[in-house]
């Protein structure tokens, strides 16, 4: 039985084809979307009354199930762009305009070419998008170069931002353009995959607004925004079993009032305790559920006796401590399949990534289970290194010190079940279409490598 935020939720049946628009898109992980044709399709539907048929059909690639395919409606992306548009509210009131950086076959690139629609603007497009190229710096700048509103708007991926900002440390002359470049967005927007701590200090260092995003095909994108869940967003938490332990969750969240700091203040303000749980999300962003697909759209779309719909994400997250008044801040904890059982100790992955991470010598790392005839599952992780010329040497790849640092540091933020069996270093990751980590292209790798460390 599923615990639900709400009394009294019913599953959602599944959209079928007679609930397509018109002129409905539909999207293939496998196949690139022309971002022009994508423009006009949105054109037509949002010039229209039908705003509740499908007007978006995002599909995925299957890698980890069988393929989906997302049913978002003209009013949830609607909803999705008024929510972005009332964060950045206070940003001026000239018309927002977008670049397109990302693929449009996937819902963060269509929903570029959306909210360009819907704010009355033309996007710029990416020469990376439409032509076998590539992303750089320079088809960036190119791309910056073209655009006319002082309010703009870009979506990428980590890597993407890894990629500017190294090669801005690393060719100083091009490095003074790139940040002039980036620090002209009103927002850049990034998702995909979770932003190392690093390379958000350096965002913040250089003065960018950086904001990272959290969400899914099935909330129309990004429907919290660092942390803070945009308007017209409920998120509640509902615990299970077979979460992940928290280590120290209660001595991270801080709290900014002085009266805090004043050991002689007899009264300080109430503060809720944290929430931990499997996150639930409800807004008029939400999609109408998987097309044809009965069984998925009922385990995840629920709806109350008054309409409001529910989505149950494949996540955990932890809500923080809040003054009366205050936001509270969403962290998410990890994926329900992220969830590494080792030795009989539920480890979350990324909580492992996040403590790897940590090390100033790397730059990104992604952990996973692989099956072990001693343990159950051995967590190990796949790693890169931040550049030579930021100071950490090529040299250290192979410097069995790292590797104990790395483990040592897991050890002593998560516990002795949380250090990596093996730690793979590699040049670069292999990416997705997308500019994300090819998560199942680097689980062959370490299943090979330790394989190979297991035999040695």
């Amino acid at each position: 039985m599923i615990t639900t935020p709400v009394p009294g939720l019913e599953p959602l049946p599944a959209p079928g084809e007679d609930a397509l628009h018109p002129h409905a898109v539909r999207l293939r992980a496998d196949r690139p979307a022309d971002p022009r044709a994508l423009l006009d399709s949105f054109g037509r539907i949002f010039a229209g009354n039908d705003q509740d048929s499908v007007a978006l059909l995002v599909g995925t690639s299957g890698s980890t199930g069988i393929p989906k395919h997302t049913a978002l409606s003209a009013r949830a992306l609607r909803a999705s762009a008024e929510a972005t548009e009332g964060f950045f509210k206070s940003a001026g009131s000239e018309a927002s305009q977008w670049l397109l950086a990302l693929p449009a076959h996937y819902v963060a690139g269509a929903q570029v070419l959306a909210r360009s629609v819907l704010a009355g603007t033309e996007p710029v497009i990416a020469r990376s998008v439409t032509e076998p190229v590539h992303f750089s710096p320079d088809v960036f700048l190119r791309a910056v170069e073209q655009l006319s509103s002082t309010r703009r708007f870009v979506s990428l991926v980590p890597t993407q931002l890894h990629k500017l900002l190294e090669t801005a440390r690393n060719e100083p002359r091009t490095g003074k353009e790139i940040h002039a470049a980036l620090r002209s967005f009103t927002g850049i927007l990034l998702g995909g995959a979770p932003a190392s701590a690093d390379l958000l200090a350096a965002a913040q260092e250089l003065g960018l607004n950086v904001v990272t995003t959290y969400g899914s095909a099935e909330t129309a994108g990004g429907c919290v925004y660092s942390g803070r869940v945009l308007p017209g967003v409920r998120v509640e938490l509902v615990p299970e079993e077979g979460m992940p332990s928290v280590p120290s969750a209660g001595t991270e969240l801080t709290n900014e009032d002085p009266a805090h700091e004043d050991p002689a203040h007899e009264d300080p303000p109430h503060e809720d305790p944290p929430q931990v749980g499997r996150i639930w999300i409800s807004g008029a962003h939400l999609a109408q559920g998987y097309l044809g697909d009965p069984g998925r759209t009922a385990e995840h779309f629920f709806a109350a006796a008054d309409g409001t719909r529910w989505y149950r994400t494949d996540d955990y997250g932890l809500l923080s401590a809040h003054a009366p008044g205050e936001p509270c801040i969403l962290r998410v904890l990890g994926r329900s399949d992220d969830i590494i059982i080792t030795g009989g100790v539920k480890i979350s992955a990324r909580a492992v990534a996040e403590a790897l991470e940590s090390h100033p010598a790397v730059r990104e790392a992604l952990v996973c289970g692989l099956p072990d005839a001693r343990w159950g599952s051995a967590v190990t992780a796949a790693l890169t290194l931040v550049s030579p010329a930021e100071g950490a040497a090529t040299a250290l790849a192979e410097n069995a010190e790292l590797r104990e640092a790395l483990r040592s540091l897991c050890i002593e933020r998560l516990g002795v079940a949380a250090a990596p069996k093996l730690l793979s270093i590699l040049p670069d990751f292999p990416l997705t279409s997308t500019g994300k980590p090819d998560r199942r292209e680097i689980y062959s790798i370490l299943d090979r490598d330790y394989r190979e460390a297991s035999r040695g």
